[in-house]
């Protein structure tokens, strides 16, 4: 394992989003820190007013990534302003390096039982698809946001 699978993402992107918080506007960037060992990854969706959420909605996150070089596999961490923190693990990646998967290990500030998970499709060199899915005790995954991110100057 190592990080040429996740260089896709090095570099700042744009794009829209939809999901149980409404339609919105998305922010991410993604880039190495701390002598190459780290990948840091900063997110901001802004939802505004509309009829599913009346009130809009900004959300931020703040997350690294770290290659376990013990499990052989990528975790990441992921901060949210709600006081969430989701510490995921790759579950999968394929072949060809153009669709992963992180499974939440760990979720903090969050009733027990509850899962994550982030999933990521590349659709190109320049734009990618990522989905959010929640869980609650017992139950199977359900969509909660899914967006459609493009490089900004690529």
């Amino acid at each position: 394992m190592d990080w040429k699978a996740l260089e896709f993402f090095v570099g700042k992107w744009q794009g829209t989003g939809s999901g149980q918080p409404g339609t919105g506007d998305y922010e991410r960037s993604y880039e190495f820190i701390l002598n190459q060992k780290f990948l840091f990854v900063k997110n901001q969706s802004i939802y505004p007013p509309q009829e599913r959420n009346p009130q809009g909605e900004t959300h931020q996150d703040w997350g690294i990534i770290s290659l376990d070089k013990g499990r052989d596999t990528f975790v990441y961490r992921q901060f949210h302003k709600e006081g969430f923190v989701n510490q995921y693990m790759l579950e999968r990646i394929s072949p060809d390096n153009k669709e992963f998967s992180f499974i939440s290990e760990s979720i903090e500030n969050i009733p027990s039982g509850w899962r994550a998970r982030e999933s990521y499709r590349i659709l190109s060199p320049d734009e990618f698809i990522e989905t959010f899915e929640l869980a609650e005790p017992g139950k199977e995954f359900e969509l909660y946001t899914q967006c459609h991110l493009k490089k900004c100057n690529p």
